[in-house]
């Protein structure tokens, strides 16, 4: 997609700090380079992102895996190949179980062929239903802006997910709310589903459950894919695996864009897999995954990665005489890696 937009960068020099990961003393992670973006197409992302690169906020990074002691693998899904699990299926039918027929509601909702797309839509409010539902459920996508609603619910989320309390916006503002990315026009062929977007950029994708704002996910419509950012969730509705439950309905997104007529858009990038961390393993549950080779960018099966991630501290696809063994070396937190200054 070729683009008019000017994109606006400041570089900043490699860095390291402590591991969000491992939480290890010893090992740090590395941010082979990032910059601070004050506008940024979304084609320009996109081919950063095939590079390895995500953002928070305006400040995008790239991490240096050789380095890192928890190497950090781009990963993307192929939504128009992905075929749910049994699992997967069984999350999908009890949410809308709950949202049609309330706490007490059992039974199977096995059909003769489960199709995503529609599964994903059957528990939403605009849906058709014979009956009147137990709860009104919408979800809705705006573009990514503040409001008390959401900053409610994101320090609900940090509260009593991650019993982190956050007291002010304005962690959230620059992490969930800011982007660099500027709106442009989907090209779609013909008038595309009322609930699809009109245009690439950042989006805030809200769950209601009777009006109230349940859940929240953070994600950039591409030329290319859906890249979720981030995904928050109000604790009494743990038991329903919102998280999971939203990977797939972004997957569904990714696959209905590219059924409205965007070919070229066909993929979910889940961010980074990090094989070393249970936490961040799950995004292989997905399938057919991909991993980017760390050093040509080359796409391949997560399949085929597994037996070099199992056994090396660095893989490399492509070139596998590249990988590395044993434990990453240890820098004192703030060592300085630039060209700038020689210090290495």
């Amino acid at each position: 997609m070729t683009t008019t937009i000017p994109t606006i960068v400041e570089p900043f020099p490699p860095d390291n700090s402590t591991c969000g990961y491992c939480h290890s003393t010893s090992w740090s992670s590395f941010q082979a380079a990032s910059l601070h973006a004050y506008r940024m197409s979304c084609s320009v992302y996109q081919m950063m992102i095939d590079r390895g690169w995500r953002r928070s906020g305006s400040y995008c990074y790239k991490p240096d895996l050789k380095r890192s002691c928890c190497p950090q693998y781009t990963i993307k899904l192929d939504a128009t190949e992905f075929k749910a699990s049994k699992s997967q299926r069984k999350l999908v039918n009890r949410w809308t179980r709950f949202v049609l027929g309330g706490d007490n509601s059992k039974g199977s909702s096995k059909g003769p062929h489960f199709v995503l797309e529609d599964a994903i839509h059957a528990s939403e409010s605009s849906s058709k239903s014979a009956n009147k539902p137990a709860h009104t459920f919408e979800v809705t996508l705006e573009p990514s802006s503040y409001t008390d609603e959401k900053f409610a619910l994101y320090r609900s989320y940090e509260e009593h997910i991650h019993k982190k309390p956050e007291k002010t916006s304005s962690g959230f503002r620059r992490f969930l709310v800011t982007t660099p990315l500027q709106r442009e026009p989907i090209p779609y062929p013909s008038a595309p589903p009322a609930h699809l977007p009109p245009h690439y950029g950042s989006y805030h994708q809200l769950y209601r459950l009777d009006g109230r704002l349940v859940a929240m996910g953070v994600i950039d419509i591409l030329p290319s894919c859906v890249s979720s950012v981030y995904f928050m969730w109000e604790k009494e509705y743990e038991r329903f695996s919102l998280g999971k439950l939203s990977a797939l309905r972004e997957i569904s997104l990714a696959k209905e864009l590219h059924d409205a007529g965007i070919a070229q858009l066909k993929h979910l990038y889940m961010g980074y897999y990090i094989h070393t961390c249970q936490k961040m393993k799950y995004k292989g549950e997905y399938s057919p995954s991909f991993l980017a080779d760390p050093e040509d960018f080359t796409w391949h099966p997560l399949s085929a990665c597994q037996k070099a991630l199992d056994g090396l501290r660095y893989a490399c696809f492509t070139h596998p005489e590249n990988s590395l063994e044993g434990q990453p070396p240890i820098f004192e937190i703030g060592t300085c890696f630039c060209s700038f200054c020689n210090c290495v």
